[in-house]
């Protein structure tokens, strides 16, 4: 990485394969990262979060980008109101930039328990397990219409 390029963490829609990857296109991949175990990841729909104080490693990929594409890609996550731009440690002890939210911002929030955002809703074509609990057969037969 030279001296003019900056480490940026990514693990949401921004990473390989994902729709907001263009924003990255100027960064050189410096391959996948895992943070240490003291973050949340979040589901915000549309996009992930990075939310200090939880439990999980956070898996994702690492850029080296110049400060000029790191300042258009701020606006584009809303740093510093929706997302604080701030360093993160990762797993084998480097540090890098990544976008967070707040604790209080991600309350309601689903966690993405696994902290990975590509396995959030399951592996494209993996054998989903039915929840078939006394609960959810109970919500399932209230809004299916009679017949």
């Amino acid at each position: 990485m030279t001296t003019s390029e900056i480490a940026l963490f990514v693990y949401d829609n921004l990473m390989k394969g994902e729709d907001q990857h263009g924003w990255l296109a100027a960064a050189r991949p410096l391959g996948e990262a895992t943070t240490t175990a003291q973050y949340a990841l979040v589901d915000l729909g549309t996009s992930g979060a990075l939310v200090e104080g939880g439990l999980v490693a956070v898996v994702g990929e690492l850029y080296a980008i110049a400060p000029a594409a790191l300042a258009a890609l701020d606006v584009h996550r809303g740093h510093p109101i929706l997302h604080r731009r701030a360093a993160v440690r990762l797993a084998d002890g480097r540090e890098a930039q990544a976008y967070l939210l707040s604790m209080e911002q991600a309350a309601g929030c689903r966690r993405v328990r696994e902290g990975d955002w590509r396995r959030r809703r399951g592996a494209p074509g993996a054998a989903r397990t039915r929840d078939n609990s006394p609960l959810v057969s109970w919500a399932k037969r209230r809004f299916d219409p009679p017949r």
